[in-house]
């Protein structure tokens, strides 16, 4: 499952640090470019919700075999299209594909995993989804100086393929997992019945403005450190997404620590400290903007791991269905919030992003702290 949510993230965002190339190549504005990134997750947040349903139904396993196989070959695509409509057209697509595994993810190992090592397990699947981002991110960047952009999409779509060949032949099948009837009304009434517990929704408000504001943010920190007075290259920036490394780390060993002390304790300090990041990138020494990176990465992660793996316990039915609805917001937030803050960008610059980001993360600090009554 690690290597599969480590392909899944390096296949959806790879080309974030592509996107100044990208609107160079195409002739298109920053926020355009962005669209890159935003259409892949809109159709990925949207198709959440149909994949999850369809699991129910047919297994994890297949659909996520499936999913891994199918977004590859459609990376692979986005390397020989000629036009930008056509990119735009194969990303979206990517994304629909895309939707077939983290929800169900997240769902197996609820349903696999032992209650006291969910958190864990949840943990480590995202450090290996922060590994995935990174990985995505920092080759390709650094890969940009080198060779044309096209060679390095089809080598991840590539890679892609050799994974989903081996999520087939090593995962085990589910033990726990009970077919539910292919009834839509059935399915429909199960999705619905998720919004009756206030925890979940204020969980999923959560994950749209937590995601939205971690995008935002590393969507447009590429377009700030290639201006003065930086102008970095395009290889020191990627190097930036090693901060990534800090995403894994947390994400892991919050996991563990909201078990012992309460996540309801634990997810608005990581929602604290994405702010204090934050704030550090408003900064114009490069060091500070680097630790300020570094610091929103690890609280992103941590935060996302708490909220996630709350979800899958606070779930008493349809845990495939509440895992995508915590994922389809997720998703919607990269969309909207990541496309959003382009305009900001174009408006007002970087300090344009950070007033954004800075409104969103104080709702969800707000929210983070209502959830003590939920607990």
């Amino acid at each position: 499952m690690a290597g599969a949510g480590l392909t899944t993230f390096a296949l959806l965002y790879h080309v974030q640090p592509l996107l100044p190339l990208l609107a160079d190549t195409f002739k298109v504005g920053a926020a355009e470019s962005a669209l890159s990134l935003s259409l892949s997750t809109g159709a990925l947040s949207i198709c959440l919700l149909l994949a999850g349903s369809l699991s129910e139904v047919v297994g994890r396993k297949p659909v996520m075999v499936g999913s891994l196989l199918l977004s590859s070959l459609l990376t692979i695509a986005v390397a020989l299209t000629p036009s930008w409509p056509a990119l735009l057209l194969a990303r979206m697509l990517t994304g629909v594909a895309l939707a077939g595994l983290p929800a169900i993810a997240m769902a197996y190992l609820g349903e696999e995993m032992q209650p006291k090592a969910l958190g864990l397990a949840m943990g480590l699947y995202i450090a290996a989804s922060a590994l995935g981002g990174m990985v995505g991110r920092l080759v390709t960047g650094i890969a940009a100086d080198h060779l044309d952009w096209h060679w390095i999409v089809a080598g991840i779509g590539t890679l892609g393929l050799i994974s989903g060949a081996t999520l087939w032949h090593l995962l085990p099948p589910s033990r726990q997992f009970r077919r539910q009837s292919p009834d839509p009304r059935i399915l429909i009434g199960s999705l619905l019945a998720q919004f009756r517990d206030p925890g979940l929704c204020i969980l999923f408000a959560l994950a749209f403005l937590l995601m939205g504001s971690f995008v935002a943010i590393y969507n447009f920190i590429g377009f700030h450190l290639l201006q003065p007075p930086y102008n970095l290259s395009q290889s020191a920036i990627g190097l930036i997404f090693s901060a990534y490394l800090l995403g894994m780390g947390g994400s892991a060993w919050i996991g563990a620590l909201a078990l012992r002390v309460g996540r309801h304790r634990v997810l608005p300090v990581g929602i604290s400290l994405m702010a204090v990041g934050m704030g550090l990138t408003a900064l114009t020494p490069l060091p500070a903007i680097i630790a300020g990176i570094a610091l929103m990465t690890f609280s992103f992660f941590a935060a996302h791991s708490v909220a996630s793996s709350w979800v899958s316990a606070r779930a008493t039915t349809g845990k495939a269905q509440a895992s995508s609805l915590y994922l389809f917001f997720y998703y919607m937030g990269s969309s909207f919030v990541g496309s959003g803050a382009g305009l900001a960008w174009e408006r007002a610059g970087w300090a344009g992003v950070v007033v954004l980001v800075g409104g969103l993360l104080a709702l969800a600090l707000l929210l983070a702290l209502s959830m003590r009554r939920h607990a």
